[in-house]
């Protein structure tokens, strides 16, 4: 869909456009977006307000460290990577804590940081199996994709109407052949079963 990430009407525009295509818009599904506001509210009005929503992590933290001096960006940096490790209730208590401290002297980053907190912590909060947190917990896989399309159409220097769509379309089924699986696809029913609200059992539980 053409339009500005942060074009509200075209966001929501583009998800109900997927729904007339055949997307049920009753199945839960786990959506995992940057910061846009305008995405955020157009999966609220077409998947309803209890979609379960994943904030990107690769994001978030760079949106956090960019406003701290470069002395204390690693250290602030691991205690963030350190917390999204833990479960939901101690990991964000940790960002808390972190965020006091942030806030005397860098209380823009500190902002950052607990805006949109919980929704860093979704696929901690539905105990989604580590093997997934890596590719769940980011956009890498959408943007991976997207910068194929940009490298196919880099020369292209006049769109004519109708253009873009078409040879967006031709690249990314050219940009398709070379995907590759998931880290952690072998857990994927769990991610289904979860969003089900059916119980799982890992192999590691079943051998513990």
């Amino acid at each position: 869909r053409e339009g500005a990430t942060e074009n509200a009407a075209a966001c929501k525009d583009l998800l109900e456009n997927l729904v007339e295509r055949g997307l049920d818009p009753q199945r839960q599904r786990l959506f995992v977006i940057d910061g846009s506001k305008a995405l955020r509210s157009a999966i609220n009005a077409v998947f309803g307000p209890h979609a379960a929503v994943q904030r990107c992590r690769v994001h978030k933290l760079r949106n956090v460290v960019e406003r701290l001096p470069q002395e204390q960006q690693p250290q602030v940096r691991s205690l963030i990577r350190a917390a999204w490790k833990l479960g939901a209730r101690d990991g964000m208590a940790r960002l808390r804590k972190l965020a006091e401290w942030l806030r005397a002297d860098y209380p823009d980053a500190a902002g950052s940081l607990l805006e949109g907190m919980e929704e860093c912590f979704t696929i901690n909060r539905l105990e989604v199996p580590c093997s997934l947190h890596r590719c769940l917990a980011t956009t890498n896989l959408i943007e991976s994709s997207q910068s194929g399309v940009r490298m196919r159409t880099r020369r292209v220097c006049r769109w004519r109407a109708g253009m873009p769509a078409r040879w967006v379309a031709a690249a990314f089924l050219e940009t398709e052949k070379h995907f590759r699986r998931i880290m952690g696809y072998k857990e994927l029913w769990a991610l289904k079963a979860i969003l089900r609200g059916e119980a799982v059992i890992t192999k590691q539980e079943a051998v513990a």
